[in-house]
């Protein structure tokens, strides 16, 4: 038997700048094979712990993709030429754009992946194709095992169905028989720490609550692949301790898992190998620290504006939205060389499309992921319409590093959406006095006021 978990051969995916890909270029093709699939779910199936390779070929379309609940063929139809064309007619119109290019990796059983790169490039966009929620454009992909995959806060969740009806309906997404999910149960409900909401709709559950349900759900069916994306951010310190110890626990068993996160310090401790994404093509791979590096070391990572064109395109919750997050500075500074020196503000503009109490929250960290500090904005209550928020940050305050700027919108007590990585940018060094040139120690480097003076003269034994 091979020990290759999942092999993947020359993957893209492409989207149409404003809009949804179109349809497959064979309308009655795609008819055929989601009528075959609905046949394929009604026959019985005989379930193995050890699961067949299955192969994931495109360009598949919505009505065909794969479905987890029902065994998929190992070599499906296949149409090279056809394919050729296509990817060819694509590359030349200037409506697409390619969110991930020519990928090819083969991830071993057992292994632990990270997998490291900016907003934008393309981490989410592979994990969803990995985990069959999105076909890809070109490319094939083969699996040896049962994929499991934590995405989105309440992905697989029916928000009208209850906490336990929930835990039921993932465990049979993953193709798992009831006595399988019944004999895991009572795990999942501990870890998840949900026991008094089990028989409560998840609709009334709060983010925190969804995401240890998904997550325990996800971790303790026995995926041979598990696949983890940064969701893990909404949960609370002591959670996300929890979640990576049985990640580890999951790890030790010899089980396959590909972890993203912006957190250097989780992927360090969890992973032994990855791989570095930018610009939906992968950089370099290899051992953890040495990819690490390259990350944090990259010198085209500068993010020091964000714009959205209308609040349907933007990230946030519902009724607010980011419209934009701009760090800028005083003539004659420039954003793209601040210096410690350098005093700089942060403006953010909101899209609201209901009143509501909302304060903004922004979070310091460095690239490696180590939180330096937070600072929250006072809470306005915002009408429909746009809102500004515009912190300061005075000069003497960071150390010369590379740091991220996390933003927040909390609604009332309730964070509502997180922004990470919103900027990207880099502090340099200025020219100091004395004869030590070497870096200041610490994560900050304020200039603070001293009262110095001579007290007494004596002369010392």
């Amino acid at each position: 038997m091979s020990d290759t978990a999942i092999k993947i051969e020359n993957l893209g995916k492409r989207y149409r700048y404003g809009g949804a890909a179109p349809l497959s270029h064979n309308l009655r093709a795609d008819i055929t094979e989601w009528a075959k699939g609905l046949i394929r779910r009604r026959e019985p199936r005989v379930q193995s712990h050890e699961s067949q390779p299955s192969t994931l070929r495109s360009p598949p379309s919505p009505a065909s993709e794969p479905s987890a609940l029902s065994p998929q063929p190992s070599t499906p139809p296949h149409h090279p030429s056809l394919h050729e064309v296509h990817e060819k007619h694509l590359d030349e119109s200037p409506e697409y754009f390619w969110a991930l290019r020519d990928i090819n990796l083969e991830i071993k059983q057992g292994e632990v992946v990270g997998i490291i790169g900016r907003n934008g490039a393309g981490k989410s966009t592979l994990l969803k194709i990995l985990s069959r929620i999105t076909p890809p454009t070109t490319g094939k992909i083969t699996y040896h095992g049962r994929v499991s995959s934590l995405l989105e806060v309440g992905t697989g969740f029916h928000r009208e169905l209850t906490g336990r009806e929930n835990v039921f309906l993932n465990g049979s997404i993953l193709g798992m028989r009831r006595a399988e999910i019944a004999r895991k149960f009572d795990e999942i409900v501990a870890f998840a720490e949900v026991e008094k909401f089990l028989d409560t709709p998840v609709k009334f559950y709060s983010s925190g609550m969804y995401v240890r349900l998904a997550f325990a759900v996800a971790a303790h069916l026995e995926p041979e692949i598990l696949v983890v994306d940064e969701v893990l951010a909404v949960g609370d310190a002591s959670f996300q301790k929890k979640c990576l110890g049985k990640m580890g626990d999951v790890a030790k068993q010899g089980r396959t898992i590909l972890f993203v996160s912006h957190n250097m310090t989780a992927i360090k401790s969890l992973c032994r190998s990855g791989f570095l994404l930018n610009q939906g093509t992968i950089v370099t791979s290899g051992e953890i620290s040495g990819v690490i590096d390259a990350y944090v070391s990259s010198d085209t990572f500068a993010v020091c504006s964000r714009y959205w064109d209308s609040p349907t395109e933007s990230p946030g919750p519902g009724p607010f939205r980011f419209k934009s997050i701009v760090l800028a500075t005083d003539a004659p500074h420039r954003t793209d060389h601040l210096t410690v020196k350098t005093p700089f503000r942060v403006s953010i503009d909101l899209w609201a499309s209901r009143p509501g109490t909302v304060n903004l929250s922004l979070q310091m960290n460095l690239l490696s992921g180590e939180i330096i500090f937070a600072v929250a904005s006072q809470r306005i209550q915002l009408v429909p319409g746009e809102a500004r928020f515009v912190c300061h940050f005075p000069s003497d305050l960071l150390n010369d590093g590379a740091y991220s700027l996390n933003a927040m919108i909390v609604e009332g007590d309730a964070p509502r959406y997180v922004l990470r990585e919103a900027l990207v940018f880099e502090v340099h060094d200025v020219a100091r006095s004395g004869s030590w040139v070497g870096k200041w120690p610490g994560l900050v480097r304020p200039q603070l006021s001293w009262n110095c003076a001579q007290t007494t003269v004596t002369t010392l034994p």
